[in-house]
């Protein structure tokens, strides 16, 4: 049976009745006269209906038609007819076939008449039924070939949507009905869910997914039908991902059955469906060429697959798509003045913080510490993050540091807000990226993040998801860097990045201001100790130079090599000149100014203040220790190594108030103002270097510019190692050096570790002394203790038990603690890297002995005193008796 269509083309058409036969058939009015434009040729018979066009006049009568032999006649080119070539005659029949040969050979006719006579519905109708009749025959031959692969193909339910054009004939009318939907619902999500759903229904898909795309334009999220947005999930916008990301990525549309097998989107559909073998994804691309988002289709197994005239259907839908789009930003347009409102109300309140912001800091500018944690708690605030961090750098060595971070109030463990000074290069993490590069960094995930340090998490057990880390310029410098961490309500955006982007422009000024600030105080500060030390001290008299100038040098004094040596059995007046004899005798005085080391040395020891312990003589005996151990250790250190071992020795203690580093900063002295750590060995260098730059004291000024740089800079290194706060730090490197058995002579690090440790033994000397003379230091010692102690209880706090001079029995307890804990471990591990020092590490195991025996007596003599009295609690008649009796 053949086909319709073919059944059309076939049969003759009805006879057109004809007036002379008196017909009664509806057509009886309508005749059709076809003339020319040849007047000869113009005939009108009716005038039920006309139409003109440039080339031809149709009249339409009941009696007389184009084909007709009748008083009108065709006029064409080439003399191409119907029928006879007689006016006269008249046709009974027309068939298609004529009629598509006129048509055929009049294309212009064809095209005037559908141009003034066709409404435009009916053409659109006719356009997509055709489009349709291709599709359906192109449909129907792949089906036969799946029906013969035995695959079965069953038609998925269609979805009903508004925008479908067989459901509404009147375009207008559905436009009015987009329209006064978009007005209620204003959202371009919204439109292009329904556009989905139109074209899903359309080109029979079984289903559709809408992905929209990020603020930050490098993700894809899923929008679901449900009004709701699942922005939780994201896929990259890329090739290699998935067919939405490459489809977004290359603004083409992508039609595949092979999911995983192309390298373009080896991941396939983003959203696995069960049974899916036919994918078709479209670009949505606004005027601007920028992508917003993807549609995607897909078909299961038992259907066909896409083809060229599903995109065309799909790509016809979107250009009605954008007709709806544009109605929805018109819309939007129209609310303009309203979200100008609200984003003059954003910047208000942006204005208002940042108002805050100014006058909490500028207003209260106390300290560094006190501006950086405000500037992170604000940052906090600003972009709602659970977590933050401030690094400043330090140019000089090319780091970053942080005394104060992690200011937050998140779930997880807390760390303390001021803690040790941490420091790390500037090219190290995040944070160190930031800084060197000055880009500022989103980071959404920061463990897929290669620069993201996990260590800090594993150790707290804090996770940490999403980072934003930005620079902090001023005068187009970086001179910080702030780090947020776990945006509480999802992923940093766009939007936070440009509001901290304002806020750190208050935060260079404050830096700023701060570091100039703090730079104020310390000179202030700097000011103040050095006006006191001047109100106290003095350089040395001409008289005192000149009567140890005029003193001669012993020849030999062989008792100075010893480590048994008592410098505390020396008188004062001679103490300068042993200190010139070891001068001379280590260094020589060709390349040094006698008269230079007479005045440095005097005036070194017009610095030191009467204190019990930390005093010129304590000075003294240290700086015979290092001198006893360069003497016994030949060919160890080098020249200037002993240079300044011997300076930094003789200068360790200088303006000693006898008071500790803890008292210094509790107190709150000028002194901890100006150095933060090893307060008062900072101050012994600085007095050095004060010393030095005094007219006839520069004792290096015939050493070159590089000779000079390293023994400043080995003092400088030397002065501080005699902070016992640094010692087990030290002590514990370079014993794991030495253990290893990697201590190379030839390293700089191990030779500074060693210099360290000999500056800690030498400061330490008075614990290898013979046993009397050890006493009686120990004595001085404790009475400056105990004189810290009871400043510290007039101030109204409690000393700590070494320093409480109610608790002074307990001296040889402590110092045998102080034996065990610092001094034999010191000894010991000097005597494995300076063998001629072992006389030290033997006195000191000498006089432990001595201490521990004077513990274990007064634990005895405790013991019996205790047992006496329980005694006499237990027979006090009879030890009453027992007295008389001896009296």
């Amino acid at each position: 049976m053949s086909s319709p269509a073919r059944q059309v083309g076939n049969r003759r058409l009805p006879p057109l009745p004809l007036n002379k036969r008196g017909a009664s058939s509806p057509h009886a009015k309508q005749n059709y006269h076809l003339r020319t434009n040849n007047p000869s040729h113009a005939s009108y018979i009716g005038t039920s209906s006309r139409f003109s066009s440039p080339h031809y006049d149709m009249i339409v009568t009941g009696q007389s038609t184009p084909l007709s032999n009748g008083s009108s006649r065709i006029h064409h080119g080439k003399g191409s007819h119907f029928g006879g070539d007689s006016l006269d005659g008249s046709p009974e029949h027309i068939y298609p076939e004529q009629v598509k040969s006129f048509l055929n050979d009049n294309p212009a006719f064809l095209e005037d008449y559908i141009l003034n006579n066709v409404n435009q519905e009916d053409l659109e109708r006719w356009m997509i039924r055709r489009a349709q009749r291709l599709s359906n025959a192109k449909d129907a031959g792949r089906i036969n070939i799946y029906m013969r692969k035995g695959k079965h193909c069953e038609n998925s339910p269609r979805r009903l949507s508004r925008w479908k054009f067989c459901v509404h004939k009147d375009k207008r009318k559905m436009l009015q009905e987009l329209t006064r939907d978009i007005h209620q619902h204003p959202n371009k999500a919204q439109v292009l869910n329904e556009l989905s759903e139109c074209i899903s229904s359309a080109i029979s898909a079984d289903g559709t997914h809408l992905y929209l795309v990020d603020e930050n334009r490098t993700d894809l999220y899923l929008y679901k039908p449900s009004n709701l947005i699942d922005n939780t999930v994201r896929w990259k916008i890329d090739k290699g991902s998935t067919i939405a990301g490459f489809a977004a990525h290359s603004l083409q549309t992508v039609c595949t059955t092979d999911f995983t097998g192309d390298a373009r989107y080896p991941v396939g559909m983003a959203i696995d469906e069960p049974n899916t073998f036919s994918a078709l994804a479209l670009p949505i691309i606004q005027s601007n060429g920028e992508c917003i988002g993807v549609l995607e289709f897909f078909r299961s197994e038992g259907n066909y697959p896409f083809g060229e005239e599903d995109e065309e259907i799909a790509s016809s839908y979107l250009v009605w798509g954008g007709i709806a789009l544009y109605y929805a930003e018109a819309s939007v347009r129209e609310l303009v003045s309203s979200e100008m409102y609200q984003n003059m109300q954003r910047q208000r309140k942006l204005n208002e913080f940042l108002l805050a912001v100014t006058k909490s800091i500028f207003q209260d500018i106390v300290s560094m510490d006190t501006v950086i944690m405000k500037i992170m708690n604000y940052a906090q605030k600003l972009v709602n993050a659970d977590r933050a961090s401030l690094f400043l750098c330090d140019t000089k060595t090319n780091e970053l540091y942080a005394r104060i971070f992690d200011v937050g109030n998140g779930e997880g463990p807390q760390p303390t807000t001021k803690q040790k000074e941490i420091r790390f290069p500037m090219e190290k993490g995040i944070a160190g990226h930031v800084a060197s590069t000055g880009s500022t960094l989103n980071i959404p995930d920061a463990y897929l993040d290669e620069r993201f340090n996990r260590d800090v998490d594993i150790q707290t057990g804090y996770v940490t998801k999403t980072i934003l880390c930005m620079p902090i310029y001023i005068r187009g410098n970086i001179i910080g860097v702030v780090q947020m961490v776990n945006k509480k309500n999802g992923k940093f955006t766009k939007s936070d990045e440009e509001s901290f982007e304002t806020f750190a422009i208050y935060c260079g000024l404050a830096l700023h201001h701060a570091k100039l600030y703090d730079k104020i105080r310390r000179s202030e500060q700097k000011y103040r100790v050095a006006v006191e030390v001047l109100s106290y001290h003095s350089q040395c008299t001409e008289s005192e130079f000149e009567a140890l100038r005029m003193k001669p040098l012993p020849v030999a004094m062989p008792e100075l090599s010893r480590f048994d040596f008592s410098p505390w059995d020396l008188e004062e007046e001679a103490k300068p000149l042993y200190v010139l004899c070891m001068f001379k005798d280590l260094f020589g005085l060709t390349k040094f100014d006698y008269e230079e080391v007479c005045r440095f040395t005097l005036t070194v020891r017009k610095n030191y203040r009467t204190v019990p312990y930390h005093n010129w003589t304590h000075a003294f005996s240290v700086a015979h220790a290092i001198y006893t151990v360069i003497k016994v250790s030949p060919d160890v250190f080098d020249d200037l190594e002993c240079l300044a071992l011997f300076v930094a020795c003789l200068c360790h203690d200088l303006d000693h108030r006898g008071k500790n580093n803890a008292f210094m900063v509790n107190n709150s002295t000028p002194l901890a103002a100006v150095y933060s750590t090893s307060t008062m060995e900072h101050h012994h260098f600085n007095q050095t270097v004060t010393i030095l730059q005094h007219e006839g004291h520069n004792i290096f000024r015939n050493l070159t510019a590089e000779e000079y740089k390293t023994v400043i800079g080995d003092v400088k290194h030397a002065i501080l190692a005699t902070d016992l706060a640094l010692f087990f730090g030290n002590k514990d490197k370079l014993k794991a050096i030495v253990d290893s058995g990697k201590f190379n002579w030839e390293n700089p690090e191990h030779r500074y570790l060693r210099n360290a440790i000999a500056m800690t033994g030498a400061d330490l000397c008075a614990n290898s002394k013979p046993y009397q003379v050890n006493r009686k230091v120990v004595t001085d010692i404790f009475e400056e203790f105990w004189q810290q102690g009871d400043e510290e209880k007039n101030q109204g706090r409690q000393p700590i038990p070494m320093m409480d001079r109610d608790r002074a029995h307990e001296l040889p307890a402590n110092q045998v603690g102080f034996i065990v804990g610092i001094c034999l471990p010191c000894y010991e591990l000097l005597a494995r890297v300076l063998p001629g020092s072992k006389p030290m590490m033997e006195g000191t195991a000498k006089n432990l002995q001595n201490w521990s025996a004077l513990v274990a007596k007064q634990k005895a003599e405790e013991e019996a005193k205790k047992l006496k009295m329980i005694e006499e609690a237990a027979d006090p008649v009879g030890v009453k008796e027992e007295k008389e009796n001896a009296t």
